[in-house]
C-alpha cells in the first residue's frame, strides 16, 4: 500500500487495456433475402470500472471480477501469486505503472513487446507529494522522453502523470505542478507538448467532478485510478460509517461512469486496515465486503 498525503488527508500507494467490441460484417450472398447483421453481445460489466490494488490471488481476483474490469498494483508486473492466465480467466485487465524514474528503459520496452495486449502504461504516481515520486516539474519533464520512448517503441499509450493534492512546496495545486512542467517541457523541446495521452487524477473528498472540471484546460481524457472519501473535517460531513462511504461510493462511481471524458477509474482499496472510512472491498479471502458489493453493482 502506498500513501498519498492530501490537504484534506488521503492514502493510496503490469497487462492490457480493453477494446471495443467489434462484429464483422456477414459475407455475401446470392441470396434476395437480406442476412441480418449481428447484434452484438451486451457488456456484462462497465470497461471503466477498476481497481486500485495489489491483487495476490486467483481467490480474490474471481471475487472482483463480475463487475471490476481492471486492476493495477503500482508496478510493471502482476502479483506473482497470480497464475500467468489470471487476466483471461477473469476476464480482467491489468495495466502496468512506471512509478518514478527508477527503471530499466531497455526492460520494460523488451516486457511490453512480450505482452502486446497491453495497450496503456501509468506513469508517475503523485510526482507533487514527498512520499510518493517527489518530483518538481523540471525533474518531471527531463524524465518524460524516456516515457515517449517506450512508447514509440511498443505503442502504449501514456496515462499520467497521476495528480493529487499534494505536499510538495510550491506545488501542493495540481494545475500549478501541470503548468510548470508543461513550460519546462515546452523550453527543453523546442515549445512542443508532451505526449499525455491520458490524464490522471486521485481524489479522496467531496467534489470529484469540480476538481476534475479544474483539469479540462489540458484538454486530456481521465482516468481516475485512486479514489474514495476520507473526508475528516469535524463539520458533520466526516465519513465515519459505511453508509456514508457507500453513498460517497455511489455518488462518485455515477460521476465517472457519466463523464464523457472519464475514460477508467479504480477504487482504492482491496483491503487497508485499519479502515476508519470502511472503503475495503474485500473481506476475506475471496470475500467481497459489503461496499465491494455495491461497487460490483453500481450502474453503468
Amino acid at each position: 500500500m502506498l500513501c498519498a498525503g492530501l490537504t484534506l488527508a488521503a492514502c493510496g500507494g503490469g497487462g492490457g487495456g480493453g477494446s471495443d467490441n467489434q462484429v464483422s460484417a456477414p459475407s455475401a450472398t446470392t441470396s434476395t433475402t437480406a442476412t441480418p447483421t449481428p447484434t452484438p453481445a451486451a457488456a456484462s460489466k462497465s470497461f471503466k470500472r477498476g481497481i486500485a490494488y495489489d491483487v495476490a490471488n486467483s481467490q480474490d481476483l474471481a471475487a472482483l471480477s463480475p463487475g471490476v474490469s481492471w486492476w493495477y498494483n503500482w508496478s510493471l508486473k502482476p502479483n506473482t501469486g497470480l497464475p500467468a492466465n489470471a487476466q483471461t480467466t477473469a476476464n480482467m485487465d491489468f495495466v502496468p505503472m512506471l512509478w518514478n524514474d527508477n527503471f530499466v528503459d531497455a526492460d520494460v520496452i523488451t516486457y511490453l513487446k512480450a505482452n502486446p495486449a497491453i495497450k496503456y502504461l501509468l506513469v508517475l504516481n503523485e510526482p507533487n507529494l514527498v512520499d510518493q515520486a517527489d518530483m518538481t516539474p523540471a525533474q518531471a519533464a527531463t524524465l518524460w522522453p524516456r516515457y515517449e520512448a517506450i512508447s514509440a517503441a511498443t505503442g502504449v499509450k501514456l496515462v499520467g502523470p497521476a495528480m493529487n493534492w499534494g505536499t510538495l512546496p510550491g506545488y501542493s495545486d495540481p494545475v500549478v505542478w501541470l503548468d510548470a512542467f508543461y513550460a519546462a517541457y515546452h523550453a527543453a523541446n523546442n515549445n512542443r507538448d508532451p505526449q499525455i495521452d491520458y490524464l490522471v487524477f486521485h481524489w479522496y473528498d467531496y467534489g470529484l467532478s469540480g476538481q476534475l472540471d479544474r483539469l479540462t484546460k489540458y484538454g486530456k481524457p481521465f482516468w481516475v485510478t485512486e479514489f474514495a472519501n476520507w473526508h475528516t473535517s469535524s463539520d458533520a460531513a466526516q465519513i465515519d460509517t459505511l453508509a456514508k462511504q457507500e453513498a460517497q461510493m455511489a455518488d462518485m462511481v455515477k460521476t465517472c461512469e457519466t463523464r464523457s471524458d472519464v475514460f477508467r477509474y479504480a477504487w482504492f482499496t482491496g483491503r487497508i486496515n485499519p479502515d476508519p472510512h470502511f472503503d475495503s472491498l474485500l473481506a476475506g479471502t475471496g470475500v467481497l465486503t459489503t461496499l465491494g458489493s455495491q461497487y460490483l453493482a453500481q450502474p453503468w
